[in-house]
């Protein structure tokens, strides 16, 4: 049994912790007001109804996708974390490190090889049939 992937290993773990985030804020602020208002969750994570939402999105997605496609979810988390980060929206502490933990994670997942095909099998010769008695060729 083969190990698990970078990927495979982030995809499930950020996605268990983006969707309890997500879930948790919630209970701090559920307010879908301007986009930069927020509320302290937790004393550090900032949240509000979109980024609850958003949370539990990506989150959810993350853990659905985690065995089939975990090297795309990891470089699309990844991009689209750290760019929040750098654009300010949310925790920028929590973005850039769920973004940049998701772009190493996708750069140390090799990319799937197609799988080989099985090798046909050989099939068997066929014995010319014998011409009926009495025409010639």
């Amino acid at each position: 049994m083969e190990a698990p992937s970078p990927a495979r290993l982030f995809a499930a773990a950020a996605g268990a912790l983006l969707l309890v985030l997500g879930v948790v804020g919630f209970f701090y602020y559920a307010s879908f007001g301007p986009l930069d208002q927020y509320e302290e969750a937790l004393g550090a994570i900032q949240v509000n109804g979109w980024l609850n939402i958003f949370y539990i999105a990506t989150g959810a997605v993350g853990l659905l996708v985690a065995g089939v496609a975990s090297r795309t979810y990891s470089l699309t988390v990844g991009v689209l974390y750290t760019l929040l980060a750098i654009v300010g929206w949310g925790t920028g502490a929590l973005n850039l490190v769920v973004g940049l933990l998701g772009l190493a994670a996708a750069a140390g997942t090799p990319r799937t090889k197609a799988k080989p095909q099985p090798k046909k099998s050989r099939s068997r010769k066929l014995k010319p049939r014998p011409k009926p008695a009495g025409k010639r060729a």
